[in-house]
């Protein structure tokens, strides 16, 4: 489980990276370039979810807990907001439904 929650933290980071570069380049002005880097990103996010064993729709399904976790430590961590108690609890009500599918993959 361990394996699979770090493969899925590293899945979210490669989409965040690839959306985010392209939002600097329509957002702030920065260079096109970066649409490269970001294309690259999203190639990789699809590949690392190819990497799990279970079907696509569970995957999907369980990977939505922990791109919520991640997606709020880069808001924390990268935009420098300050996270509330309810970004904290509602990342941890995410996440814990993301592992409760996980554990029934070999059940299903």
């Amino acid at each position: 489980m361990i394996k699979t929650t770090l493969l899925f933290f590293a899945t979210a980071l490669a989409e965040i990276i690839g959306c985010f570069l392209p939002w600097l380049w329509l957002r702030r002005g920065a260079s096109a370039w970066l649409l490269v880097p970001a294309g690259l990103s999203l190639a990789v996010f699809v590949w690392l979810l190819t990497l799990h064993p279970a079907a696509s729709g569970r995957v999907y399904a369980a990977y939505g807990g922990v791109y919520v976790m991640t997606a709020l430590l880069w808001l924390r961590v990268v935009d420098g907001v300050k996270l509330s108690v309810y970004d904290w609890l509602g990342a941890g009500i995410a996440l814990c439904g993301m592992l409760i599918i996980v554990a029934g993959w070999g059940r299903a």
